[in-house]
């Protein structure tokens, strides 16, 4: 191999690596979606914001269990809140993300 086509192979290479902030935000994302929990509340969200009050109701879930579950997928930036007097509605924030579990949904689906 022409050795200055191999240079511009390992150039490239380098480029394309990863930094440790991208890593560790993609791993966590993937954590936030290995959870079957934090895939309903999600999967819920993609159509409508709820309160936390909602969602433990349609999910049968404890409010504290939604409560932390939202939390964590809100330090990711999944889902964001806003506050209606005493009450805070969550919503997805991340149209990537809810399409990437929308695939995943399909694919587990898929005969």
């Amino acid at each position: 191999m022409d050795e200055k086509l191999q240079n511009t192979e390992v150039h490239n290479n380098e480029e394309k690596q990863l930094d440790e902030e991208t890593l560790f935000v993609v791993s966590q994302t993937f954590k936030a979606l290995s959870d079957p929990t934090r895939i309903r509340i999600l999967n819920l969200l993609c159509t409508d914001e709820h309160s936390v009050n909602d969602i433990a109701e349609i999910l049968d879930l404890g409010q504290s269990t939604v409560s932390h579950q939202l939390r964590f997928l809100k330090n990711l930036r999944l889902v964001k809140y806003r506050r209606e007097g005493t009450t805070i509605y969550y919503s997805k924030d991340d149209d990537h993300i809810m399409n990437l579990l929308m695939q995943a949904i399909e694919h587990a689906t898929h005969n």
